[in-house]
């Protein structure tokens, strides 16, 4: 007879107890069991040990599961005791929350100017400190005595929209995964990208139009997204490319929900709809992918193994190829909207660029030509100083500690500021100007401190794809400047949006004009 659900919970949870690499093991709807409401302790214990005897383990692979942290006693709201600390609490109830989503800088260096170092602060209804300057950036991102979480910090913003991802997971467990996903980005394995990332952008950069204004924005998130769809995934999206474009837009944008309510018509029901699609959308390729023998990093990560030849869940590959393809396909958006800005802003720096890809003497570009391209990293990198796509990285304390003269209670509420450290008068020469060449050996402004410039965080946390990040980024341009000049209109100045990520608010109005 089908069990009822308390037994089937008790035998699921008893199975998953002694066969812990089952994490996802359900019963199955039939089974001899008992009643657990008309049997005693001993008769329980009995009917489990025999329930999981009589059901064998999966026979079709082995799954892998990370370590766990235990963080179960802390409450998933931070602490308010941090009164202490120099500051203000803001508005009543909403505190410096519409200051945080209007100008983050702006109000990071209003911090910085009347507290220094560290201050308390009020946003969307979480009361916590901002570290500003490449010290506070060390202390937090090397996370030498284990003081500071991920997990929890960034858990009230994404578990609901990127639950499991690398970025939410801490110690052990991350490093765990870490160790097994970085196979996807190791040098070889980007080689073998570029034969599909070339023939991609070269194609959907030719059917960008000339000679009239468009929307930069739009247009590269789509073509990166179609990129993405045969790197990430390889799988042609064909009509669902729109609807899945939207789904990442919609699950982004609810991380900054300010009230997460599940009703239809607000920010964070399209974002709990977009990360649905998502789901549907990679589970069901998840069984051609583990059969066949792609290249595609959604393929790599199916097919991973851990040092006893366990393989991740359906559902932890699920929620890393999702959060892989959130971290990749947006942040990679947001800098290249601010190069393409900076480059038509500064029209020198795009015929520097194509002086030395025309010395490359090729058409497309191959892994060893990258590392020739010492102009285009110049720019790749001053263009992450002025616009490093997440502006600010969140952690949670895990101990009590001290922090610049000031005592701090575990599940404090703590946030970097990359964005302020990267415009910080002390380190860099005239902060406000494009200017490549402060990252040249002649001038290194970029080696006062490790921790000054952060676009890829740092410490175990540090971005797993900033390798490829850089190489798509040069492959974009080799692509974009060999064929065309960016322009913008007199006097235009962008504005952006700088929470979660920095885009441009208008969409970046270009124009192409063919060499």
């Amino acid at each position: 007879m089908a069990a009822p659900d308390p037994t089937r919970k008790a035998i699921t949870s008893f199975y998953r107890e002694n066969h812990p690499l089952e994490r996802h093991w359900h019963p199955p709807t039939t089974t001899v069991a008992c009643r657990l409401d008309h049997a005693g302790p001993a008769a329980i214990v009995c009917s489990l040990e025999f329930a999981a005897q009589l059901w064998p383990r999966p026979a079709t692979r082995k799954t892998m599961s990370s370590p766990s942290t235990d963080y179960e006693d802390y409450p998933r709201r931070a602490t308010r005791k941090i009164k202490h600390i120099p500051g203000s609490s803001g508005l009543p109830l909403f505190g410096q929350t519409f200051s945080f989503l209007r100008n983050y800088k702006a109000l990071t260096a209003e911090r910085y100017k009347k507290h220094g170092q560290i201050s308390r602060g009020n946003t969307l209804f979480q009361h916590s400190l901002t570290l500003l300057g490449p010290e506070a950036n060390e202390i937090v991102l090397k996370n030498s005595e284990g003081q500071f979480s991920s997990r929890l910090a960034w858990n009230p913003l994404l578990d609901r929209l990127f639950p499991n991802g690398l970025m939410l997971k801490d110690a052990d467990a991350h490093r765990y995964d870490r160790k097994i996903l970085q196979g996807a980005f190791k040098k070889s394995a980007i080689e073998g990208y570029l034969d599909t990332m070339n023939p991609h952008l070269e194609s959907g950069l030719k059917a960008w139009p000339q000679g009239k204004e468009f929307h930069f924005q739009h247009a590269v998130k789509q073509l990166l997204l179609e990129v993405a769809a045969e790197v990430f995934l390889g799988v042609e999206m064909g009509d669902e490319a729109a609807e899945v474009n939207q789904a990442f837009v919609d699950a982004m944008q609810a991380s900054m929900a300010v009230v997460k309510l599940d009703i239809p018509g607000t920010l964070w029901h399209r974002g709990l709809r977009g990360r649905q699609k998502l789901e549907d959308f990679v589970m069901a390729h998840i069984d051609a992918k583990r059969s066949g023998q792609g290249r595609d990093i959604f393929s790599q990560i199916c097919h991973a193994t851990d040092e006893d030849g366990n393989q991740f869940s359906d559902e932890a590959v699920r929620d890393h190829i999702i959060f892989l393809l959130f971290a990749a396909h947006d942040t990679t958006t947001s800098t290249l909207c601010s190069i393409v800005y900076a480059l038509a802003k500064n029209p020198e720096w795009q015929q520097r660029l194509r002086e030395e890809f025309k010395a490359v003497g090729k058409a497309q570009l191959e892994y060893d030509d990258l590392g020739q391209l010492d102009d285009t990293k110049l720019v790749f990198k001053e263009a992450l100083r002025m616009y490093p796509p997440v502006p600010g990285i969140p952690r949670r304390t895990v101990k009590d500690m001290e922090l610049f003269g000031y005592q701090i209670p575990k599940n404090t509420a703590v946030a970097i500021s990359p964005l302020f450290t990267h415009y910080m008068e002390e380190y860099w020469t005239e902060p406000n100007r494009f200017d490549p060449e402060r990252f040249s050996k002649a001038r290194a402004e970029d080696k006062k401190h490790f921790f000054q410039w952060v676009p890829f965080g740092g410490g175990a946390h540090k971005c797993l794809g900033l390798n490829f990040a850089e190489v798509q980024t040069k492959l974009f341009l080799f692509h974009l400047l060999t064929r065309y000049q960016i322009k913008v209109k007199d006097g235009y100045e962008m504005p952006r949006t700088w929470v979660p990520l920095i885009f441009p608010a208008d969409g970046l109005p270009v124009s192409f004009d063919a060499l």
